[in-house]
C-alpha cells in the first residue's frame, strides 16, 4: 500500500468503522485519513460503500463501531445539521437548493444576518458576493439561482458550505451531471480552495476527474477499504482492477487490444442505428448499431455511460444531438412511449422504482406495457390478462401462488421474470436490458439468461447491460466497452476477456 509518509496531522480521521444493516454488512473496520489542502478521492463499484461512509461521517446514521476524530477529538454527529455545525460539510449530487429564491438567499437561508430586528438584504448579498468571490465566481446574487447554469448552482452550494467555517468539504458525485466546461470550472474552484487549505473529500465514479484533481485515492470493495494510495503512484488499470477486485494478468504499460473500427461483416439486417446520441452532461455522442438476431453487450464502470445511453435509446432521457433509425425509418422519441410504439422494451435496472409496481399482482404488473402501447381508451379484456399472464408465469418458471398475488411478495428473481415478461407481452423487435441479474440468486440468473439468449437466436435484438464481466463477455456477440460518458471501442466475440476489458476501461480509446 502507497500512503503519503510526510503528510501533516489528518484534519479528519475514521477508524475501524463498521456499520450493518438487517442482512447486509455495509462497512467493515473502514479507515481513512484526510489531510488540510488535498483533494482526497473515494473510488469503487456500486455496493462498495462509498455512500454509508459518507452518510456515517455526516451523522445520518451512526457507526456500530469504530472513531471519528476531527482535528484529534472524537466526535459522534447525530445529524447533519449537527455535523455541519462541527464543520463538516457536504455538497450532493443533486443541487438540494430553492431555485426560486435569489443566490445571496440561499447561500444565507436559515441565517440570514439581521440588522434592527430584520434581514439585512445589503449586508447579506455583500457577503455573498464575498464568498463567491473567493472562488473566483463573479455573478449577480441579487438575480434567482434557477437563472444560473447547474455549475454555478454547485458553486453556490458550495458557498454555503464555507459560510459556516467548514473544515472538511465532502462533494458526493457534484460532476455526474455537468458537461466537461462546466467540470473544468468545478475543478479550477476546488483547487484554489486546496491551495487555501480546505481539506475535500471528492466522490466520483468518473477516471479522468480522478487523475485531474487528486492528489490521494482511497479504494472501496465490498464495504471494506481495499487500499489507500497517492494518485502519481497509481496507475489507471491498478485502480480499476483494484475496484472490481480483478487480477492484473495484463503487465504495467500493456496496449489495450484494438478496437474494430468497423464491425465485422454480419449477415443480420440493421434493426436500429444511432449516430452521434448525446446528452450533454450525460453522454457524449456516440454512435451504436443493434441488429435482428444480435445481442450487445455494453460493459463498464458504474457511471460509465451505459444506463444513460439506454434510457436515451428509449426516450426516457430527451437525446440533445444525433439521430436514431429504427427498420429504415427516422425517429424521434420525445417519450418510452414513443420508443414502445417503434417496438423496443427498456427493464431497468431500478427494479423497485422504476419497474415493479409492488402493491399490484402479478397480472397487473405484466400487462402494464401492453396496456401503454395499447392506450388507456382500449383496456385490454380481463380474459386476455388472464391469459397473457399464465403463459409468461409457466414460460419463464415464475414461481408465485397465482396471478393475482401482489408482485411485492415475491423473491427478487421472479419479480425480475414478471419484468422481463411484461416486455415480452408488447411481441418488441428490440429489447433493453439494464443489469437484469442484479440482486437475484444464481439458479434465477441463469433461468433468465437462458431465455434472453433463446429469444436472440429467434431474431430478437438485444442490448444487455451489466456490471458482471464473465456475463457480459459469455453471452455478448459483440461488447461496446463504455468510459467517463463514451464509448472506448467496440470489439467481437472472442477479442476480449476479462482483463482485458478493464485495460480498455482503464485506458480508453486506443485512437485517441
Amino acid at each position: 500500500m502507497n500512503i503519503l509518509t510526510s503528510a501533516p496531522a489528518p484534519v479528519l480521521e475514521l477508524r475501524g468503522i463498521s456499520k450493518a444493516f438487517p442482512g447486509v454488512q455495509a462497512l467493515s473496520g473502514v479507515a481513512l485519513n484526510l489531510y488540510p489542502g488535498e483533494v482526497h478521492t473515494l473510488m469503487g463499484q456500486n455496493g462498495a460503500g462509498k455512500s454509508t461512509l459518507i452518510k456515517v461521517l455526516t451523522g445520518v446514521y451512526a457507526p456500530d463501531q469504530g472513531q471519528i476524530l476531527l482535528e484529534g477529538r472524537a466526535i459522534q454527529p447525530a445529524s447533519t445539521l449537527e455535523a455541519q455545525n462541527l464543520g463538516i460539510s457536504t455538497v450532493y449530487q443533486e443541487v438540494n437548493l430553492c431555485p426560486n429564491l435569489s443566490v445571496a438567499e440561499n447561500i444565507f437561508i436559515g441565517r440570514y444576518p439581521r440588522k434592527r430586528g430584520g434581514i439585512d438584504w445589503a449586508g447579506m448579498q455583500r457577503q455573498a458576493v464575498e464568498l463567491l468571490e473567493r472562488m473566483q465566481i463573479r455573478i449577480d446574487v441579487s438575480l434567482p439561482l434557477a437563472r444560473y447554469p447547474l455549475a454555478i448552482q454547485q458553486m453556490v452550494a458550495i458557498s454555503r458550505a464555507l459560510l459556516v467555517s467548514a473544515k472538511v468539504l465532502i462533494l458526493d458525485e457534484p460532476t455526474s451531471s455537468l458537461d466537461e466546461k462546466e467540470v473544468d470550472l468545478l475543478f479550477s474552484v476546488l483547487r484554489g480552495l486546496r491551495e487555501q487549505g480546505m481539506a475535500i473529500l471528492f466522490v466520483t465514479h468518473f477516471l479522468d476527474q480522478t487523475y485531474a484533481i487528486s492528489d490521494r485515492i482511497t479504494v472501496m470493495r465490498n464495504g471494506e477499504r481495499e487500499g489507500e494510495y497517492a494518485c502519481s503512484e497509481l496507475s489507471r488499470f491498478d485502480l480499476v482492477n483494484k475496484m472490481v477486485g480483478a487480477p492484473a494478468t495484463v503487465g504495467e504499460g500493456a496496449a489495450a487490444p484494438a478496437a474494430a473500427t468497423a464491425a465485422a461483416p454480419s449477415k443480420l439486417a440493421t434493426l436500429l442505428r444511432a449516430t452521434g446520441l448525446g446528452r450533454k452532461g450525460a453522454l457524449s455522442p456516440m454512435d451504436i448499431e443493434l441488429r435482428q438476431g444480435e445481442l450487445l453487450g455494453l460493459a463498464g464502470l458504474l457511471g460509465s455511460g451505459r444506463t444513460e445511453a439506454a434510457r436515451l435509446l428509449f426516450g426516457a432521457d430527451k437525446a440533445d444531438s444525433g439521430s436514431i433509425v429504427v427498420d429504415g425509418k427516422e425517429c424521434s422519441f420525445a417519450s418510452p412511449r414513443d420508443a414502445i410504439a417503434a417496438g423496443i422494451g427498456f427493464c431497468s435496472e431500478d427494479r423497485k422504482h422504476e419497474g415493479a409496481v409492488l402493491e399490484l399482482s402479478v397480472r397487473e404488473n405484466l400487462i402494464l406495457a401492453l396496456q401503454a402501447r395499447t392506450g388507456i381508451l382500449r383496456a385490454i379484456p380481463l380474459k386476455r390478462q388472464q391469459q397473457l399472464a399464465e403463459e409468461y408465469v409457466k414460460a419463464l418458471g415464475i414461481k408465485t401462488a397465482g396471478i393475482e398475488t401482489p408482485i411485492g411478495t415475491l423473491s427478487g428473481g421472479n419479480q425480475q421474470k414478471v419484468l422481463l415478461a411484461r416486455w415480452l407481452a408488447t411481441e418488441p423487435k428490440m429489447l433493453i436490458l439494464d443489469e437484469p441479474t442484479r440482486g437475484i440468486d444464481v439458479r434465477a440468473k441463469q433461468e433468465i439468461m437462458d431465455y434472453v439468449t433463446a429469444l436472440c437466436r429467434k431474431g430478437m435484438a438485444i442490448l444487455f447491460i451489466s456490471s458482471e464481466l464473465p456475463e457480459v463477455l459469455r453471452v455478448s456477440d459483440r461488447i461496446v466497452v463504455m468510459r467517463d460518458r463514451k464509448a472506448g471501442g467496440e470489439y467481437q466475440r472472442g477479442a476480449l476477456d476479462e482483463s482485458s476489458v478493464l485495460q480498455v476501461i482503464a485506458a480508453g480509446d486506443v485512437h485517441e
